[in-house]
C-alpha cells in the first residue's frame, strides 16, 4: 500500500510540476487586450457581430445595450430570434427601429440536421457583410472599445481568429468554488497560449467573443460543419485552426463578461448538456478524466492527513503547486486567491457535474438544449 501511494503521488507531482507549471507560464504569457492599442478610424475594417437567442428577456436588453454603445465607426449587429416563446422578439424589434445597425432574423422551425444555436449562426452570416464576423452569446456584455483593441491584436500578429477570455459573473461561495476550478481545468485542458502556436494542434473558442476573418470562416466550411456540434464555439476554433489559418488568445476581463448561471443547481443543470459532449460522448473518456480529477486534485490533498515520508513530501508538492496554479486563475477571474485552497471541493463538484452529464446523457439517449430534444446517436455522428 505505501508503494502505491508513493506512485500515485508521484504521477500526482509529476503532472503538476511538468504540465501544470508549463500551462502556468503559458497563461503568464497571454496577451491583455487592455495593454493594445486601439484602432484608428481608418484602421477600422466593417464588423458584423453575430448572435442568436432564444428566451433571453432576462439578459438580453442588458446585453445588446452595450453592443449599440460601441465605439467603432462601421459595424452592425444581426441577431436571430431562434423560436422564443417569451418577448425576445418583441425586444429585438423594438430595439431595431431604434437603432438601423441592428437588423433582426426571426427563426419559426428548426430544419432537420441542425442543432438551434450553429442554425441561427449560419443564418445570421447569410445576411451579414462585415470583413471581419463577430460571434458572441445573446448574454455577453461589451466594453465600448472591445472591437478597436481586438482588431488590433488580431493584425499585430496575423492572426484570422481571436478568442477573448473574458469574465464570468460570480454570486456567493459555492458559484466561486465551482467556476474558479471550471476556469483551472479550462486552462489545463486548452493550453490557451499554444493556441497561437502554428505547429500545435491546441484550439479555442468561446462563446461570447470569437472575432474572424470572414475567408477564414468561409474557408473552414462555416456552421454548416458545425450543424449537430454541442461545443459549437470550441469546435469553431477547431475547424478554423485545422484549416490552416492563425488563431490566438488574449485576456479580456475588462472588455468582455457573462452573467452565466445563477447559482450552483442551475450552474449544474447548465453544464449537463456540455460536459459529455465535450468528452465526444464517450463513458470511457469520462472515466479516465474522473480518475486523472481523482489522482491530481484530490488525492493529495487527501494524503496530506495519512501519509508520511516521500508520500507526505509529494502530497505537499502536488498540493501547493495545485494551490497556486487555482489561486493565479482567480486572481484572473477577479475574486480572491484564497479561493485556491477550495480546490479539492471544487474537483468534487466537477466531477459530479461530469458524471451527471454522462448519466443524464445516457438516459435520456440524447440532450435537450433551447427546448428541443436531440438524439445522441445524431449527436455522435455529428461530431467534429
Amino acid at each position: 500500500m505505501y508503494i502505491f501511494s508513493i506512485i500515485l503521488l508521484s504521477l500526482a507531482a509529476l503532472v503538476w510540476f511538468f504540465y501544470g507549471l508549463r500551462t502556468a507560464w503559458g497563461a503568464l504569457h497571454l496577451p491583455w487586450l487592455r495593454d493594445i492599442s486601439p484602432a484608428l478610424d481608418d484602421e477600422c475594417p466593417f464588423i458584423s457581430i453575430l448572435f442568436t437567442a432564444r428566451d433571453e428577456e432576462e439578459k438580453l436588453s442588458r446585453a445588446i445595450a452595450t453592443l449599440l454603445a460601441l465605439d467603432y465607426p462601421c459595424y452592425e449587429i444581426i441577431a436571430v430570434d431562434d423560436r422564443s416563446v417569451d418577448s425576445t422578439g418583441r425586444i429585438l424589434e423594438e430595439l431595431a427601429r431604434i437603432h438601423p445597425r441592428l437588423r433582426v432574423i426571426h427563426i419559426s422551425q428548426l430544419p432537420p440536421g441542425w442543432l438551434g444555436k450553429p442554425h441561427g449562426l449560419q443564418k445570421a452570416w447569410e445576411q451579414s457583410s462585415g470583413e471581419w464576423l463577430v460571434f458572441t452569446d445573446a448574454d455577453a456584455r461589451f466594453s465600448s472599445d472591445i472591437l478597436r483593441r481586438s482588431i488590433s491584436l488580431a493584425r499585430m500578429h496575423g492572426w484570422d481568429h481571436l478568442t477573448l477570455l473574458g469574465q464570468v459573473e460570480m454570486v456567493g461561495f459555492w458559484e466561486t468554488v465551482s467556476i474558479t476550478f471550471l476556469g483551472l481545468g479550462f486552462y489545463l485542458a486548452t493550453d490557451p497560449y499554444r493556441v497561437s502556436d502554428p505547429r500545435s494542434r491546441r484550439y479555442l473558442g468561446i462563446g461570447a467573443f470569437q472575432l474572424l476573418r470572414r475567408t477564414a470562416y468561409e474557408a473552414s466550411g462555416t456552421h454548416r460543419r458545425l450543424a449537430v456540434e454541442v461545443v459549437d464555439d470550441m469546435k469553431l476554433g477547431k475547424i478554423v485552426k485545422l484549416s490552416g489559418f492563425r488563431s490566438g488568445v488574449a485576456v479580456a476581463p475588462e472588455a468582455v463578461s457573462v452573467r452565466w448561471h445563477a447559482g450552483l443547481g442551475n450552474l449544474v443543470r447548465g453544464v449537463t448538456k456540455n460536459f459529455f459532449a465535450a468528452s465526444g460522448f464517450n463513458p470511457l473518456m469520462v472515466i479516465v478524466q474522473l480518475l486523472t480529477l481523482v489522482s491530481v486534485s484530490i488525492t493529495p490533498f487527501v494524503a496530506l492527513f495519512f501519509t508520511h515520508g516521500v508520500s507526505f513530501t509529494l502530497a505537499v508538492v502536488s498540493t501547493v503547486i495545485a494551490v497556486c496554479f487555482h489561486s493565479g486563475v482567480a486572481i484572473a477571474m477577479r475574486v480572491s486567491p484564497l479561493y485556491g485552497l477550495t480546490h479539492p471541493l471544487g474537483a468534487v463538484i466537477f466531477s459530479y457535474m461530469l458524471l451527471r452529464s454522462m448519466a443524464v446523457t445516457l438516459w435520456l439517449r440524447g440532450i435537450i438544449w433551447r427546448g428541443t430534444f436531440y438524439p445522441l446517436e445524431e449527436l455522435r455522428r455529428g461530431r467534429v
